[in-house]
């Protein structure tokens, strides 16, 4: 088992490659493990293996390239061959169904995801559901109430950004370990191996699967050096390893698909590693909020955690938005967000509380999807009671935490979430209550 306590699972030390920094990160669950001076030196200390596990083209730029030295117990090249996944497993329908069906231009609203039930164990990957994607990003629900024991996962179609909205997640990678709860997120690189626990017997969340360029941080421009997501408040794992032998599965996520492969020990294996290519955890209480101190209602994207840049200056692939707690004191200003209709396609979820452009009706673990120029905004009694608040006044927004995945390209929601029953088919409602108020002979 690891030689690491859980307790250490999390370095404090700051992803600065997040900024576009190479920066290297070293860590050994033994004296010694790490080789000095060469990365595969002819005998690598303990009987190790060394093995890299890439992240970006070899040719990539010094301050874009991405990567780790692994120091292993054996080779990840070391399992049964890959068979596509037997029928009856529930992930099966991860990633499939996307355009499917026709994609309408009409709000969408969900209610959170059953959890299953006690007699039916599901763990993560049993437990994902897709309810849509594009060409730059699949999005999904997880809803699990059992710990992968003998199953390993790996993605190599994109990175995976976890949002935990209910339970824990015990992330158990090939470079560590990582405790994420609720109001956290964390990343798991692409083609990374790992488990996922449920130290609270039940976890329910959101997923974005990224087919782009790496997230990172934006950056900041006339902000200035400080503010928006700090890095110094990412947390990577410490080395830990498993020498464990047995009868394990190894899922593969390939070209959309599902594989299988028979592994007999533990791809936890990893002693020691070094480089810049690593899973990692941020609190999203820990964001530095930017508002307006004067008047207007500034853009979300003053809300952006991380981003997929594109080829396209000033566009991203993905953006991953929050809306914390936070003060609001911009006078004469309608100040929830207001009615608008954008370029970008924009799948929402709730965390935590309760989101302040609606009243009723956007739950804890549910979600909505807004597509390219759908029109959408405060329901009618927010507007109401906005419309008519003290603007003298600050207001706190206290007890929420919400998030978006926005993207360029129109999400296609799956067949699953157009006929799922959480579907809120009165979602439109919310705006019907909105009164003619104008009057041309008073100004």
């Amino acid at each position: 088992m690891a030689t690491e306590p859980a307790a250490a699972a999390a370095s404090a030390a700051a992803l600065e490659y997040l900024s576009g920094f190479a920066n290297e990160f070293a860590t050994e669950a033994l004296p010694g493990a790490l080789p000095v001076g060469r990365n595969s030196p002819q005998r690598a200390p303990y009987g190790l293996y060394a093995e890299q596990l890439s992240g970006t083209a070899f040719t990539a730029p010094r301050h874009s390239n991405r990567r780790a030295w692994l120091y292993r117990i054996r080779p990840a090249a070391m399992h049964q061959p890959f068979a596509p996944a037997t029928c009856g497993h529930r992930w099966l329908s991860w990633g499939h169904g996307i355009g499917d069906t026709p994609t309408s231009p009409n709000q969408m609203r969900w209610s959170a995801l059953p959890m299953p039930p006690a007699m039916q164990a599901t763990d993560f990957v049993d437990g994902m559901v897709t309810m849509g994607g594009n060409a730059g990003c699949g999005i999904h629900l997880y809803a699990a109430n059992r710990s992968m024991d003998r199953r390993f996962f790996y993605n190599a179609d994109g990175e995976l950004l976890i949002v935990p909205q209910l339970g824990r997640l015990e992330i158990a990678t090939e470079m560590g370990l990582l405790l994420v709860e609720p109001q956290e997120i964390a990343v798991i690189p692409r083609g990374l191996r790992f488990q996922v626990r449920l130290p609270d017997g039940a976890a329910r969340g959101y997923v974005c699967e990224n087919y782009g360029a790496l997230l990172r941080l934006p950056d900041l421009g006339v902000i200035g050096s400080n503010g928006l997501a700090n890095p110094r408040d990412f947390l990577t794992p410490v080395a830990a390893y498993e020498d464990r032998e047995g009868s394990f599965e190894l899922v593969a996520r390939f070209q959309g698909r599902m594989w299988s492969a028979a592994i007999g020990h533990s791809p936890l294996d990893v002693v020691a590693w070094h480089g810049n290519y690593a899973p990692y955890k941020y609190d999203l209480r820990r964001f530095n909020t930017i508002g307006s101190i004067s008047y207007d209602h500034p853009d979300p994207s003053i809300f952006l955690v991380l981003q997929a840049p594109s080829d396209t200056p000033g566009v991203d692939t993905l953006d991953f938005v929050i809306f914390p707690p936070r003060w609001l004191v911009a006078e004469n200003t309608f100040r929830p967000p207001w009615f608008h209709r954008n370029f970008a396609s924009e799948f929402m979820g709730l965390v935590h509380g309760v989101y302040d452009a609606k009243a009723e009706g956007f739950e804890p673990g549910g979600c909505s999807l807004h597509n390219c120029m759908s029109g959408h905004g405060p329901d009618a009694d927010t507007f109401g009671k906005a419309s008519a608040a003290d603007t003298s006044k600050a207001h706190r927004v206290a007890d929420t935490m919400a998030f978006m995945f926005e993207t360029p390209t129109v999400i296609q929601p799956t067949r699953f979430a157009q006929e799922s029953a959480q579907l809120q088919a009165d979602y439109y409602r919310c705006w019907q209550g909105l009164q003619k108020n104008f009057n041309p002979a008073q100004r």
